[in-house]
């Protein structure tokens, strides 16, 4: 595992955004973890989220001329993943925002911030049904630009409704590549190298042989 991926794991354990216990999902699913990526809710937080998708891009690989953020969530993940691109990797890239409602006066329309052009990365936290991606890319492609790759925290690598998990439906249905911070597998490596999660790494591995995909 990249010390990035263990690095950013402490982190969110260290902030409550990731938790082990018995949770109950929006799918009705029990989960034996959650994650919540609003608890990166200080300055200090959000700064060191931003500097670990940053790391997760670089290490992609991926090429892409600006930053989306799509309204709410991915507005302050853009601006804190813009600030750390060009503090830590010395890009300096334009970035941008939508509202959910245009405004009809002043800067008139949906988008906040430089205008989309190029191969656009979109940020996000999480991707649950994939209609925050559907959106942005319909958003992107009115504006003339290209969306190139879908940036998020965790990929929890289960089934949806059918037998693709959401990251994968977004990448076969919308044709954009994925790049998650971590993924549920990280999280049990994780916890196999790491002393105290024995109990918890039972029901992570339970649940990730009855939903999980390959």
């Amino acid at each position: 595992m990249d010390s990035y991926k263990a690095d950013f794991i402490e982190f969110a354990l260290a902030r409550e955004v990731l938790l082990f216990g018995e949770f109950t999902l929006k799918s009705g699913r029990r989960s034996p973890y959650f994650f919540n990526a609003g608890q990166f809710n200080t300055g200090a937080g959000l700064a060191r989220l931003g500097a670990f998708y940053a790391d997760a891009l670089m290490a992609s690989g991926i090429a892409f001329d600006m930053l989306f953020g799509p309204a709410y969530k991915g507005i302050p993940l853009v601006s804190a993943l813009s600030t750390q691109l060009h503090a830590l990797h010395d890009r300096d890239l334009p970035w941008s925002f939508n509202r959910k409602e245009a405004k009809d006066h002043g800067e008139a329309g949906i988008i906040v911030g430089a205008p989309i052009a190029g191969r656009v990365l979109i940020v996000d936290d999480v991707i649950s049904a994939g209609t925050s991606a559907r959106e942005s890319i319909e958003i992107i492609d009115a504006a003339g630009g290209e969306p190139c790759a879908l940036a998020i925290a965790l990929d929890r690598q289960e089934r949806g409704q059918g037998e693709l998990s959401a990251v994968q439906e977004v990448r076969q249905n919308l044709g954009l590549e994925v790049v998650p911070i971590v993924t549920m597998i990280d999280l049990i490596t994780f916890m196999q190298t790491h002393a105290g999660y024995a109990e918890h790494l039972e029901r992570m591995e339970a649940y990730r042989a009855q939903y999980g995909v390959a």
